[in-house]
């Protein structure tokens, strides 16, 4: 078996956040753009609203409670600002003179 390993680095290398991610990425961080649904057995599917296609739901995650779908809702939020974050560049946390 053969395995192939891909590093990444903060330097000027990194890999560079487009355009399009920066704009799906603000979508997903509005909560009106998320919604929870009940399935047939029970479960809670939460499910947001793909900005390229009008009117069709991705679903994301099953919980067996809506505070459980919410609360996966409300986690995926701050994982996507966390990524915009990101794409703003790297954060100065420390200089020397």
């Amino acid at each position: 078996m053969t395995l192939y390993y891909k590093t990444y680095t903060w330097g000027t290398g990194a890999p560079r956040i487009t355009d399009e991610e920066v704009q799906y990425y603000s979508h997903l961080v509005e909560k009106k753009n998320w919604r929870i649904v009940q399935l047939p057995n029970g479960y809670f599917q939460t499910e947001y609203l793909n900005p390229q296609k009008e009117n069709n739901w991705v679903d994301v995650t099953r919980r067996e409670t809506i505070k459980g779908a919410e609360a996966a809702i409300d986690a995926s939020i701050d994982h996507y600002k966390k990524r915009l974050e990101f794409a703003k560049g790297p954060v100065v946390v420390k200089t020397f003179k």
